[in-house]
């Protein structure tokens, strides 16, 4: 993946509370709401992930995006008209903030994908190598086997990207080089 630039990165993620990041975020939603219709789908949202924001480096990691926008959505308090097709600005912070935290999930989810097919094998998560960088990012863990098969929740033999975020969320996943 690269060098990430993460003050950058988080700089144009305008997600904290207050009124500076607010006017920011309006700023950007009248960019991203092309239709100027209150509402956005993903493809909307996408498309200014990469003409709007430019961040490259985000845009290249789908999952976050698609993940972060049904995330916004699932938590969000305000019942939409639209369905969960769609954020309104009131969910474009959660997004925002999402996005960030997707993001850096997503660098975590590919330094383990060693194989670079879109998921985590057994033998990718219990290699010798990648237990110091678990534990660094999430703390102790007693049995990789054993902590494979509990974020493995569909049995597959693979940990998805869906599946890692789950686990990230509930452990608080935080890797080592982000600015956080």
């Amino acid at each position: 993946m690269g060098d990430i630039n993460w003050p950058e990165i988080t700089e144009k993620l305008p997600f904290e509370k207050g009124a500076e990041e607010k006017e920011k975020r309006k700023e950007l939603w009248k960019s991203v709401d092309v239709n100027d219709n209150g509402y956005a789908s993903l493809a909307e949202i996408t498309k200014g992930v990469r003409d709007v924001l430019q961040i490259p480096e985000v845009f290249d990691c789908v999952p976050a995006i698609n993940r972060a926008f049904h995330h916004a959505r699932k938590i969000s308090k305000k019942e939409s008209e639209h369905g969960d097709d769609y954020i309104e600005f009131c969910e474009f912070r959660i997004f925002l903030y999402m996005l960030r935290q997707f993001f850096e999930y997503y660098q975590a989810f590919d330094r383990l994908d060693t194989e670079d097919d879109g998921r985590i094998n057994k033998e990718e998560f219990t290699a010798s190598a990648v237990k110091d960088s678990l534990e660094k990012w999430v703390g102790p863990i007693d049995d990789l086997e054993a902590e494979f098969d509990k974020i493995d929740v569909n049995g597959g033999g693979q940990i998805l990207f869906s599946e890692f975020v789950d686990w990230a969320l509930e452990k608080n996943l935080d890797i080592e080089d982000d600015d956080d």
